[in-house]
């Protein structure tokens, strides 16, 4: 399979960045995209809503379903699924896209943002994996991806922002056991983090500017590549962007296309090891 055509995504917090871009990827092809966030009127400080995006998908060559809803909240969030299925008739991939961040050490973490990172991060990660895997099993060449690091305990990657790293952690403790729990029923359950930084529109936040990163695009092909692959190849996996484009054939000058500042080498992302 190369192309999500007439496939059903429901992706979690989509309504503007890495979960954006893989909505109007996916829409290229004709898919039908369910984003399912938070943000169903304008915020403050941050553009992007389940609206403007359901807007882009259709204009892009997709169907859109806009569905409001916290991951935090197991009903919402089975509602949306059920309400999702009967709409386009099943689901194929689910996208655990939605993550809070919280950089910190521990002394200067307060409780309720490490609840937080982990009623969204892990929780929500769980609970729409659950509501999901029915309609995955009927699809055929089902998929969760979920936008999680590979499993790295080397302390450097704790100091300063412990709680956070435990929360993305255990998101990726939940793909490899789910890549077991539903390789027998056709359904390929990965994860994909980006090697080098991503620029968003949250970057700023953290003080983060566009140079020395890539562009969502380059996150957007990788999951659309692992998307498209059969399940009983493609399971239990922790992809990172570039080598799956890599994989797909990319060369250095394909790849340099990302690249926000042209000639400015892309800085390493946190949880990934220099090669």
């Amino acid at each position: 399979m190369t192309s999500l055509k007439d496939k059903t995504l429901f992706i979690t917090g989509g309504s503007r960045g890495i979960g954006r871009a893989i909505a109007l990827r996916a829409a290229a092809d004709g898919a039908n995209v369910v984003i399912a966030a938070k943000t169903a009127e304008p915020h403050p400080t941050l553009p992007g809503t389940i609206h403007t995006v359901a807007a882009e998908i259709e204009e892009a060559g997709g169907r859109a379903l806009p569905l409001a809803l916290d991951v935090r909240e197991e009903h919402q969030v089975a509602e949306a699924v059920d309400s999702a299925a009967h709409h386009f008739g099943g689901i194929d991939a689910l996208v655990n896209n939605a993550s809070a961040v919280f950089l910190a050490r521990v002394e200067g973490t307060p409780l309720k943002r490490f609840d937080l990172m982990f009623d969204i991060n892990v929780r929500g990660t769980l609970v729409a994996s659950q509501a999901c895997i029915p309609y995955l099993k009927n699809s055929g060449n089902g998929h969760i991806l979920t936008l999680s690091p590979p499993i790295d305990l080397q302390p450097n990657w704790f100091t300063g922002r412990t709680a956070y790293t435990m929360s993305k952690y255990a998101m990726s403790m939940t793909v490899l056991g789910l890549a077991e729990e539903l390789r027998a029923d056709d359904v390929a359950v990965n994860a994909l983090w980006p090697k080098t930084m991503i620029y968003t529109a949250a970057s700023s936040v953290f003080g983060l500017g566009r140079a020395g990163c890539r562009s969502t695009d380059i996150m957007a092909d990788a999951a659309h590549a692992i998307l498209t692959r059969p399940t009983a190849e493609c399971s239990g996996n922790f992809f990172l962007d570039e080598e799956v484009l890599r994989q797909e054939g990319a060369t250095d000058a394909d790849l340099a296309r990302y690249e926000l500042v042209p000639g400015t080498p892309p800085e390493i992302d946190l949880f990934v090891t220099p090669s």
